[in-house]
């Protein structure tokens, strides 16, 4: 037997991995991390410091300077947490471009490989079981219908207080979609070996246990 687990769950904006990750990560007492965190800890770094985000190079450096390290419920930035301004809607906007730049890319996956070699973790994200650890023990890809997807983003960013019109919501996650499945480096796609599982109808909970249940724990 293995003496750590990893366990990657991809799927692309709203499709409830990182809900169902944490709740994996927790029922089986694994450490958890959300590499889309990581991603926008360097857009809200970007943003702050005024790099411009065509700018690749100064991207790629900044990710390479920064540090970005693991909180209870997200993560700091430099020390600092950060945790509740990565859902902004100004990052919101910006971190696919961000994270679609190869050399931010590079940065991250270098930092998610380390942080995942130290033991049992569950590790949500975009490419996990394609590009970061695709010798996972278990490779899981959530979908679901893009208006399902686009009502629980709404309904997110509306629990947190901030303005959120439905239809632009719907329209800035399709063009996150676009941006993701099409990018050269690392595209948005289920590992071959994935378990594809559609959320549209099913709870965290149930999603949850199902992920547990295909990992036989």
């Amino acid at each position: 037997m293995p003496t750590s687990i990893a366990i990657a769950i991809d799927g692309p904006v709203a499709s409830g991995k990182t809900a169902v990750g944490r709740l994996v990560a927790q029922l089986a007492g694994f450490r958890f991390l959300d590499t889309g965190a990581m991603y926008r800890a360097v857009t809200l770094a970007a943003l702050e410091r005024g790099t411009p985000l065509t700018q690749k190079d100064g991207l790629a450096e900044l990710a390479e300077t920064i540090t970005i390290g693991l909180t209870a419920d997200g993560v700091s930035l430099d020390g600092r947490d950060v945790t509740a301004h990565l859902r902004d809607t100004s990052v919101d906007r910006a971190v696919s471009a961000v994270s679609r730049v190869s050399g931010v890319r590079t940065a991250l996956v270098r930092q998610q490989r380390a942080i995942a070699a130290d033991g049992s973790i569950v590790v949500v994200g975009r490419d996990i079981g394609t590009v970061v650890l695709p010798g996972a023990a278990l490779k899981v890809y959530l979908t679901a219908d893009v208006q399902v997807r686009a009502r629980r983003r709404h309904l997110e960013m509306e629990a947190h207080g901030e303005a959120a019109d439905y239809s632009q919501v719907d329209g800035d996650l399709a063009r996150r979609d676009r941006i993701d499945t099409e990018r050269s480096d690392s595209p948005l796609r289920p590992a071959d070996d994935a378990v594809i599982i559609d959320t549209d109808e099913l709870e965290v909970e149930e999603v949850a246990r199902e992920v547990l249940g295909l990992a036989r724990l």
